[in-house]
């Protein structure tokens, strides 16, 4: 049975937090050119000091708990999510996040789409948020299962659907997979979880995948890490807010769609302000669940699950957001359709890596179209 939940930090943590970013030495961290090996250190410094001298989060708290959070268990593990209910006119949809996002990237879409109808649930995944402490590691396939039975708990047999970017589209695919009389159908704005045998079909989509794979070779470090060694990073991360902001904010400044500087590094405060980054990054080192959130990166390694097997169609209606990822580059139509049933497909015109967060009201009306397809 669910129950509320409101957000509370204890106090004494963030006092701790605003402490230990108030005594960061940086004279310890030296700067090898701005963004040319990870974060910048200027750009984080900016972000720390605002967070020591400006950043109110008991305010932020009372703006995300105006939203219905609830707290249940889900075939053993503790579940944080959003439901914010419609009138029951449309089909239920789940809206998934991924690392290292979190809820608040659907922040705004949630309103606009509880008026159309619909009962928005918006879950923190398992080991993220306020959904810890869980009982170990957790891979995206069985985050599926566990999605799967949170919308069984709370619509019974009623179908639902699935939006997702980074690990919600790679969880959404997994439950289109394995539940696929449960969906209406799912929406992704990030492709990267394929049939073992498929194959880019074209010369233009070679190449295009040839280059997102030298991309993400040079991109993905951490994603290595996190398969492998979570326990290991996650000792640094948990003992310095400093450190976790610097490993997640490198991310929004090598994935989001953003515009260079004169010297080629991102500019971060074009698309985000320190406030938005900031809650994102609180809603990791508040609760502590800084470690717990890279466990989905190990879980995928022991399951195995970043690709499907050989021969594998996934009959659900899948509808792709192609947004402009500068790291993920999208996938070509002709190669998704070798693994699903893509019913829409749009070129976006803005929006990198967290497109609801970056461009929401781009994702509201792309979401919008598919949801009018498939119903």
């Amino acid at each position: 049975m669910a129950e509320r939940f409101q957000i509370s930090v204890p106090e004494t943590r963030l006092v701790e937090i605003r402490d230990r970013v108030r005594t960061y030495d940086w004279s310890r961290l030296p700067d090898v050119g701005g963004w040319q090996a990870g974060v910048g250190k200027a750009d984080l410094r900016r972000l720390a000091d605002y967070w020591a001298e400006r950043f109110d989060w008991r305010a932020i708290e009372s703006r995300l708990n105006a939203l219905p959070h609830y707290l249940t268990d889900v075939e053993g593990e503790r579940i944080h999510f959003i439901h914010a209910r419609g009138d029951g006119s449309k089909p239920p949809l789940l809206l998934l996040h991924g690392w290292p996002g979190s809820f608040i990237e659907f922040e705004a879409l949630i309103g606009p789409l509880t008026e159309d109808g619909h009962d928005v649930v918006v879950p923190s995944l398992p080991g993220f948020a306020f959904s810890r402490p869980i009982t170990g590691i957790i891979g995206p396939r069985r985050a599926g299962q566990i999605m799967h039975s949170l919308m069984g708990q709370l619509f019974g047999d009623a179908r639902f659907i699935v939006q997702g970017g980074d690990w919600g589209a790679h969880i959404a695919s997994w439950m289109a997979h394995m539940f696929p009389d449960a969906l209406l159908g799912f929406h992704s704005n990030m492709v990267s979880i394929f049939a073992e045998d498929a194959e880019p079909s074209t010369p233009d989509h070679i190449d295009l995948l040839s280059r997102r794979d030298v991309i993400v070779e040079r991109e993905t470090g951490y994603n290595h890490e996190q398969e492998t060694r979570p326990q290991t990073l996650g000792v640094a991360m948990a003992d310095s807010p400093v450190g976790a902001a610097g490993w997640i904010l490198e991310k929004f400044g090598m994935w989001a769609d953003l515009p260079q500087r004169a010297d080629g590094s991102p500019d971060l405060w074009a698309r985000f302000t320190e406030e938005q980054l900031l809650t994102n990054i609180m809603l990791y080192v508040g609760p502590s669940s800084e470690v717990t959130a890279t466990w989905i990166y190990r879980g995928k390694r022991l399951e195995k699950s970043s690709v499907f097997p050989a021969g594998t169609r996934v009959t659900v209606p899948m509808g792709i957001a192609a947004f402009p990822d500068p790291v993920f580059l999208p996938t070509p139509l002709s190669f998704a359709e070798q693994t699903y049933n893509v019913v829409h497909y749009t070129v976006m015109p803005a929006g990198g890596h967290f497109a609801a967060f970056e461009e929401p009201e781009l994702m509201l009306a792309d979401l919008r179209a598919f949801i009018t397809t498939v119903t």
